[in-house]
Parts: structure tokens; sequence; C-alpha cells
């Protein structure tokens, strides 16, 4: 192979680190972390797999006692027993060292157990829930990798069957240190890779007979509407689908139809001019076939005459067809304009090579191919198993247009996280069949906006397009702002693009990576970690009748939380319903958040001139921004710009941006900085502002304003030098309280209920002095649950 399609691996595990028979070897790669292998023959694997790219872990910190008939490994998280004969529960097993289980964190060699789940390959007609896969954290400390059906990945960069009747596991008794095993697994199996800054931007995706001309004024069409995007997917209509049926169907294709688009460079070329990156959909399984412009080539490259038009095979298992394939279609097309290619395998997981799946060969070499040139790589597929984390983006697949459809997605997506795959992007808005439901459009979208992909798609149906006009007015109002939401947060998603590289933590978890002692936390399965500052809960049902909010169960860990949307402050340490109209959703950030945005929302290949930095005040925060050339692989050697931020709260808030440091030149010479604090009394006639301790107020370049209605001090800087520190100071600060009354008034005024019963209950929070009397004179009025709720959930944040 191409030494650009060699990956590079580390399989060989230190000798100090290994226990040995004749036929069996353990292998401690952490104090948490064995592999265990059988071999009746006595012949171990020290190459790399599929799966497995890296052993060379440091020594580790192990015990033996050897008895008679067995064998004690001890670690100081893990201890295994084995009687060195072939494994079987009876003479293998492994505890969990700590306090997970009474009896559930022993491991019988063979035996089910119960872990927090993984992922699976696609979503591909899923109308709800469907079965996970293994992911390598458990509640009972322990879960187990079996890597013994993965393929051997040689030093050629090429595969090769195992050998027959070999085991090869790896145990994790990582206990409830759930970052610690997610840390070890990307060192075992490969980093997450950065992907460019233009795909945490929009993408429009369809399934449709576009043309150049009709997809022009889509774009054109976008741009009127202020709606920025960044990724231009197209459905597989860019090439011949209607094909003489004696070469089979038109699903594969690699020939651009020109009636359709009659100049494919200039159209893409025109694509990349408005700020948008090209993926064409591949389905490969049907080889090249005689109709193909490229079949001449391929044929002859692949000693067939192109006289006899016998296809040329899909062979995935031949190293001559997989160089040829890139040679004559894959480069020539990105030589075209393609940035990187929708890889819609649909064909099942077989192929002459035992053992070998198809998607995971097409993963694997179109990521490393797409690497070839310097850029930073990036495919578009669905999973394929342990180690598809190192190819993102991941295609969760067709999905039907489904409330369940939707609810079930939160989990998916956080769910993934646990075998490492922090990358998928969902048809957002559903795929298929299903039902037009303007409400349920619009909540899959404000979903899409804080997952890590947002790729809206659909099916063919003329009645189907996620084009936000085609909503009903407050629907196509909300769309449009979150489309311009998601392009706002760049800054802070970008920063936590690059903390999955380097700290090896996706930008979505489930609650208990950070609470894992905490019982509620494995209990809600719609929230989410997003990022280190927030907290997601999307909406995944109807709005309620009459009272035209729908309801969300969302627990808060210990401390205080803002509702970014609704600036609404809430004690946590609890569990409880929340309810919100069409326009927002449970986003929370807690008390010291540091959450950087800007409202440059085109140019997403160019870290921006303006800032937008949110600060959330009751508690000390910091941020450190993360900025890079946005496009090239540099990042691993630490090309990179970084900015911290702290917020210091106490009597006084004190709010410092620290200079730029490392490669200044890739962000601009000056920045504008918008500085919101949220959560405060007005203290206008209390703040200083300065620039490497020069002050700035009362400048021309600095203006500072207070917004009663939400609670927030906005200071504005103009110009100020990227290596400068800018330091905001907020004296005799104090802490804004929920005007609940407003909100109570503001619910009430839109509820479609009784005017009579408006007035009494508002005039009982007028009247109110005391808050829990007031509740519980509203629970003996028998009230319908959700107006209780909504009113409790307001009067209690």
């Amino acid at each position: 192979m191409r030494p650009e399609l060699i990956a590079e691996t580390h399989p060989e595990t230190a000798p100090e680190n290994i226990i040995k028979g004749d036929c069996w070897r353990v292998s401690v790669l952490t104090e948490s972390l064995l592999r265990l292998e059988y071999d009746p023959e006595g012949i171990f694997e020290d190459r790399a797999t599929q799966s497995v790219w890296n052993r060379n872990f440091t020594k580790s910190a192990f015990r033996v006692i050897d008895h008679e008939d067995s064998l004690e490994v001890i670690t100081p998280k893990a201890h295994l027993i084995y009687d060195r004969k072939p494994f079987s529960a009876n003479g293998l097993s492994i505890q969990a060292i700590g306090d997970y289980s009474a009896y559930n964190s022993i491991w019988h060699y063979g035996e089910d157990f119960t872990d927090l789940g993984g992922t699976a390959r696609t979503l591909d007609g899923a109308d709800g829930a469907i079965p996970l896969g293994r992911g390598i954290i458990s509640r009972n400390g322990f879960s187990v990798m079996d890597d013994s059906s993965s393929l051997i990945l040689g030093d050629d960069g090429w595969v090769e069957p195992r050998r027959k009747d070999v085991i090869d596991i790896y145990f994790w008794a990582y206990g409830h240190d759930y970052r610690g095993a997610l840390s070890d697994f990307c060192r075992l199996c490969g980093k997450m890779p950065m992907v460019p800054r233009y795909a945490l931007g929009n993408w429009w995706s369809r399934f449709y007979k576009y043309t150049e001309q009709t997809y022009k004024e889509l774009v054109n069409r976008f741009h009127e509407e202020d709606i920025p995007f960044t990724v231009a997917v197209i459905d597989m209509d860019w090439h011949l689908t209607d094909v003489d049926p004696k070469y089979g169907s038109g699903w594969t294709g690699y020939t651009w139809n020109r009636d359709y688009f009659p100049d494919p460079e200039g159209f893409m070329q025109w694509l990349h001019d408005q700020g948008m990156h090209v993926t064409l959909n591949l389905h490969p399984a049907d080889g090249i076939r005689a109709f193909e412009d490229v079949y001449p080539e391929m044929a002859e490259a692949m000693g067939i005459d192109p006289e006899t038009e016998q296809p040329v095979d899909f062979d995935i298992c031949d190293p001559k067809f997989v160089e040829e394939s890139f040679r004559h279609i894959i480069h020539p097309g990105e030589k075209q304009g393609v940035d990187f290619w929708w890889i819609d395998w649909q064909s099942g997981g077989v192929s002459r090579m035992e053992g070998l799946d198809p998607l995971w060969m097409l993963n694997h070499f179109h990521y490393l191919d797409n690497a070839r040139d310097g850029k930073r790589p990036m495919t578009f597929s669905r999973y394929a198993g342990p180690g598809s984390h190192r190819y993102p983006v991941g295609f969760s697949g067709d999905t039907l247009i489904t409330w369940e459809s939707l609810d079930f997605q939160p989990y998916f997506t956080a769910c993934a996280s646990n075998i490492g795959y922090g990358m998928w992007s969902h048809d957002i808005g559903g795929h298929m069949m299903g039902y037009k439901d303007d409400e349920l459009a619009g909540r899959w979208l404000q979903l899409g906006v804080f997952s890590p992909i947002l790729r809206l798609h659909s099916s063919c149906s003329e009645f189907n397009g996620k084009e936000p006009w085609r909503y009903k007015p407050e629907i196509r109002t909300m769309m449009d702002e979150f489309l311009r939401l998601r392009h706002r947060l760049l800054p802070y998603l970008y920063t936590m693009n690059h903390r999955a590289y380097a700290d090896n933590i996706p930008l979505v978890l489930p609650m208990y990576y950070d609470y894992p002692e905490e019982e509620y936390a494995y209990h809600v399965p719609n929230e989410y970690l997003f990022g280190s500052q927030l907290i997601a809960a999307p909406v995944t049902s109807p709005r309620i009748p009459k009272l035209n909010v729908a309801k969300v169960k969302v627990w808060l860990p210990d401390g205080i939380y803002y509702d970014i949307f609704t600036g609404r402050k809430y004690r946590g340490g609890r569990v409880l319903n929340m309810y919100r109209d069409i326009n927002s959703l449970p986003v929370l950030a807690k008390a010291g958040a540091v959450i950087p945005t800007t409202d440059e929302i085109y140019h997403a290949d160019s870290n921006p001139q303006e800032l937008c930095i949110h600060v959330y005040a009751g508690a000390d925060g910091s941020f450190t921004l993360y900025e890079d050339d946005n496009v090239s692989e540099d990042y691993k050697t630490g090309k990179c710009v970084t900015t911290a931020m702290n917020f210091h709260w106490g009597a006084d808030a004190e709010f410092i941006i620290e200079g730029a440091q490392g490669a200044t030149e890739l962000i601009p010479e000056k920045r504008s900085f918008v500085i919101k604090l949220h959560g405060i009394k007005d203290c206008t006639d209390h703040i200083s502002v300065s620039a490497d301790g020069s002050a700035l107020s009362g400048s021309a370049g600095c203006s500072a304003a207070y917004d009663d209605r939400t609670r927030t001090l906005t200071c504005t800087l103009k110009d100020v030098p990227v290596c400068t520190q800018v330091r905001l100071l907020a004296e005799h600060v104090e802490m804004a309280e929920n005007d609940f009354v407003k909100e109570c008034f503001d619910f009430l005024d839109q509820a479609e209920i009784a005017f009579v019963l408006k007035d009494t209950l508002y005039g009982m929070i007028l009247k109110a002095k005391d808050r829990t009397l007031l509740i519980s004179e509203l629970q003996a009025m028998d009230l319908d649950a959700d107006l209780l709720g909504v009113l409790t959930e307001i009067i209690c944040a």
C-alpha cells in the first residue's frame, strides 16, 4: 500500500507488562486494563488489529502469585484468578476491586454482564429505540471488549484473518472512573481526530433530484434568508441513475449526470465560493460498469478488456482494486472539487475474506487517503465496530420521521461516547416515511444544534423538504434562529473539538461521566453534558395542548444553573420537570461558566474578529479558547493559539481575558469583545475595564449597558490587540433573582385556559408573601397537573 494508506501503530506490549505460559498470555496494560490471550499453539499476536492499534503502555503496578494449580494477578484495580488451562467460567475470573456491587463485580469467563451500552452500526429504518452494542464502562465496575474476531492490520497496511481458535479479550476494570476508561480506550485504539472547523457548521442534505440550477437557487435563498451553511451534501442523483437494465440498477455510480450538472467543476467551485464544502454520496457495492466514464481506465488497470464490457467487480479484499479505485475515481473527483465522500454502504458485512467487513475497509482507507495532501481528513460513513471513532464523521442512517425516533436520539448520541464514538451525524428531522409535524421538525432541529454534527436531511418526497420556509411561521422563525445559533457556537464547539483529541473527551457525554456516584445521573437518558460548560436536555415530546409548552424531566446536580435561553436561575441538587415553549429547550450553564461565541456566522473556515463571551454569575470559572488553521493536521504538532479566560466571583466580579498565546498569526491582529455577565443586578456605575493595566472605561472603544429584562451586563470593547490582557471589574456586585411574578404572567398570558382561572391564579401570585405557602395553595386547587407543574417550576426555580 502507499505510505499514506499505512496507519501509524504501536502494537507491541512492553515485556515487563506480560505474564505468560505455553498457551496463554496476560498483559497488564494499566492497573485497570488487562489483555487476555489464549492460543492452543502458543502463538501470540503482537501486531495491530482493526480495533487495537497501540499497546505500548508504560510499566504497570501489579503482582503475581503462583500457586500449584492456579495463578493470581493483582493490581490496585483488578484481581485475576486463572487455572492456566483453556479459558472457562470455572477457571478464569476477574474482580473489579471497589465497592461497586455486592456480587456483580466479578466476571467469570464467558458470562454475560451488564454495561452502560455503546452504539450501533446504523439507525436505518429505526422507529424509536434499538439494541446497542457493548461499551467499555459499567456501574458494576468492569466491562469486556472481545477483539478475537478483529482482523490483523499488518505493517504493510493491509489486513489478514486471525488464526483459528484464538481468544483475545480486554478487561476494563475502571470502576466508576469513566473518563479514565475512555482516555485509555483512546490510547489503546487510537485518538479521536479533530474535524475541520467547517464540519461543525450546518450541513444541507437531501435525497432529491437537484440540478445545478435548482441547487444554486436553494443556496441563494439561504443567503437571502441569512441562514448559514458550510457543507453541501449531494445525494446519489449527482451521478447517472437511469441506466440500461443490462447493467443492473443505478444505485452505484461514478459518472456525473450532465443533464443535471453540466459543469461539475464549475458547480463545485461556485459552492466553494459560497463558503460551502462538498461531499458526494457513494454506494460502491456494484463496482464499475461499462456505462461509466471511468470504466475503460479501471478495466484496463484491473486487466479487463474494455471491449468485453465485463464489470470491474467491487472487491475490497484486493489491494489493487483499492489502489486503482482511488487513483481513477476518488482522486479525480477531489481534483474536480469534492472535499470528502459520503460512503453510504448498505450492502452487509460480508466479503470474500473471512471476517472482513467492507464497511470497515472503506472507512479506514477513505479516511487515510483523504489526508494524503496534508489536509485534515474526513469521511462520512456508518459505524463499523470499536475503533471507528478514528474515522469521523458517523452517518447514523435512514430513520423514520416520528416522535419515537427523535426521543431515542439524545440517548443514542450520548451513549456512543461509551465506545469513544463522539461524532454521530443524524438525519435531523428524520429521513423517511412517518408524518408531517412542524413541531417535531423544529424540536429535532434544536437537538441538532446541540449535537456533534447538524445535518438536515430528508427523502425525495416532494412534501418532505427541511427548508425552514416550508413550516408554520412560528416554527420557521425558530428554525432560522437556531441555524444561526449553531454558527454562533463555533468558537465553543471548535475548542471542544480539540478537547476530544487532546483529552479524549467527546463533546456529548452522559451525565454519569461527571457524577458517577449520583443515582439520578443514570436515570435521565436524554440529558447530557454538552462540552465543558453546558448541560442539554432536548425536548422530544409534543407541546401540551392549551398550555403550549412541552415537558422535559431534568436532573440538576448541586450548584446554581442558568437557562441560556430564558435566563432563569435554578437551584441544583434535584430533579424537576421543565416546561418550554417552541423557542427554547433546557440548556443549562452552571454558575461560573464561560462560553465564547461569535456573531460572525459566515466564513466558518476563518477565526472570527469578534467574540461574544457569556459569563454566568455565582462562582469562579474559566475557559481556554482554542484556535488553529482549521484545515490542516498541524494541530497534532501543537501549532495553535490559546486564549485563557478567567472569572472570579465574590464581593466583586472580575473577568480577565489573557493575551493570546502561540501561533498568533492564525488569528486577527485585533479583536472586538462583547462580554455578557449574566445573572447580576445593575452595576454599570461600578465597573472598570482595562487593557494591559491601562483604563479603557469611558473611551470611544468601550461601552457598557444593563438589560433589566435578562439581568445581563454587556460590556463592548473594540479593536483590542489579541496579545493584550483585558480586565473587567464589577465592584459590589450582587446576584439577581428571578422575576417569578412576571414569568408567571407571561406564561398565563399565552395559555389557552379560562380567563377566570388566569385572573384567580395571577391574583394569588401577586398577593403571595411566601412561595412555599403559595405552592400549597395552588396544590389545593385541584389544577391540571401540568398547569400546576409549569407554575411550580417558575415559582420554585
